[in-house]
């Protein structure tokens, strides 16, 4: 079936997203391995991604951990500089669908709050054609709610829906509801896989 929307993860697939160069580079390789190991840091994400606010969040955490609390503040400062740069060729990908008529979805795990801190920064981020952000929802994926959601909201055959994430289980998730997938590994595989279904010509996806 040729797909009739093309779903997007933001992370990854059209801005990177990770914190651990940045704090290599803040405080060293070496400090920030005992501070990943001592806080879990990416739990304290996970639970801004399924909505709770994010400086608030930051803070209680820095303020359980006394003798991390400088540290664990650079996640709230330094906050965008791990999420960026956009990945500019996916983000043309996404132009490229929408020129075409082709509605695009985005389906992120992404905090409330964050996520209108990148917008700020990433124009894109507010041209989908569907927005499925898990801050608001309260659920992430793989969750198959989540997944379901959209099926239900946007009224879409699963077998419709193409999606594209940098998270296997992510992509067996949807793949397990009927969804066809794609395992983003690189803007150009994508772009491959876009022109194989028909969606976009070579010359329009790369």
């Amino acid at each position: 079936m040729k797909p009739q929307a093309v779903v997007f993860d933001i992370g990854n697939v059209l801005i990177h997203w990770d914190p651990l160069p940045v704090y290599d580079r803040l405080i060293g390789p070496a400090r920030r391995q005992v501070l990943f190991d001592a806080v879990d840091l990416f739990d304290m994400n996970r639970r801004v991604d399924l909505g709770e606010p994010f400086a608030a969040l930051v803070r209680a955490t820095a303020d359980a951990h006394p003798d991390w609390r400088d540290e664990i503040m650079l996640w709230q400062k330094h906050w965008m500089e791990m999420a960026s740069p956009a990945i500019d060729h996916s983000v043309r990908l996404m132009q490229a669908l929408q020129t075409k008529g082709i509605p695009v979805f985005s389906l992120t795990n992404f905090g409330i709050e964050t996520y209108e801190l990148a917008a700020g920064h990433y124009p894109f981020m507010r041209a989908f054609d569907r927005d499925f952000i898990s801050g608001h929802l309260k659920m992430i994926k793989p969750d198959p709610a989540i997944f379901a959601h959209v099926e239900d909201t946007s009224g879409i055959d699963p077998a419709a829906l193409l999606f594209t994430d940098d998270s296997a289980a992510n992509i067996a998730a949807a793949a397990k509801r009927g969804w066809q997938t794609h395992l983003f590994d690189g803007p150009e595989g994508w772009a491959d896989r876009l022109v194989k279904e028909e969606l976009l010509t070579k010359e329009e996806a790369h």
